[in-house]
């Protein structure tokens, strides 16, 4: 089966998959959640990430990472290009350069092996340089055997945009909505693209940018899918056996 672990970390991102008996963590949370971060990590078994993604340089993607590479093995650590002036980033290169780790550049259509039945294809940055930071995020797609995930960071419209362009297939039955459901962000033709059975939006409890906007909860309920967020439902973890995807309880 595939396990995806959409860890509460507050007003962040982090996601656990696990397959084939490969571990890849998606960002790693605010650095206030971190010791809750190796917490869970190591409750579920973990001593080696094979890969880990950083989708791009903001605190609350971030914020964790320096621990996280401290504490575990780490296979490949991926990033887009660019660079941020905060203590979190500064740790984070300090913490890949004690472990002699390279940053591998993240870039449309790379793959990462996930071993049988499994792809894993970065789907973004589609531009070298943006005003946004947001949209450098490296987006990621996901499918065992039949089973589709999208994971996004906090791509805005403007990088949706590119990625639909480029006419990648997006469709998805679970989506990680972008930047914790904003309202600059899962714009209408997106999101009718990926079109998700399930929605998972990572947001903190009542967290000072009125995250989820309710424009885009309105746009989820059109489409009838089912929404996790981590403010309410704290850690969400799907199982999936390739047909059926399916929320453990009781993490």
């Amino acid at each position: 089966p595939i396990l995806t672990h959409f860890i509460d970390v507050g007003q962040g991102d982090c996601i656990l998959i696990q397959v084939n008996h490969k571990n890849l963590l998606i960002d790693s949370g605010t650095s206030d959640s971190k010791q809750k971060l190796i917490r869970y990590l190591k409750n579920n078994n973990i001593t080696k990430l094979d890969y880990i993604v950083a989708t791009h340089p903001h605190d609350d993607h971030i914020g964790g990472m320096s621990s996280v590479i401290k504490t575990f093995e780490v296979g490949e650590f991926w990033a887009p290009k660019v660079i941020s002036s905060t203590q979190a980033f500064e740790d984070m290169i300090r913490a890949l350069r004690s472990e002699n780790l390279k940053i591998k550049i993240a870039k449309p259509n790379t793959s990462l092996n996930l071993g049988p039945n499994t792809t894993c294809v970065m789907l973004s940055p589609n531009k070298t340089t943006y005003e946004n930071t947001n949209n450098y995020s490296c987006a990621i797609k996901i499918s065992y055997k039949n089973s589709t995930f999208l994971f996004t960071g906090d791509i805005e419209s403007e990088a949706e945009q590119e990625i639909i362009s480029n006419d990648y297939d997006i469709s998805a039955q679970v989506l990680k909505v972008g930047h914790h459901g904003s309202k600059t962000s899962t714009s209408e033709e997106f999101l009718n693209k990926v079109s998700p059975k399930i929605a998972i939006i990572s947001c903190g409890a009542d967290n000072d940018y009125g995250h989820p906007n309710k424009e885009t909860l309105d746009k989820l309920k059109k489409l009838n899918c089912t929404v996790y967020r981590t403010d309410l439902d704290k850690n969400i973890v799907l199982i999936s056996d390739g047909t059926n995807i399916k929320k453990l309880t009781g993490n």
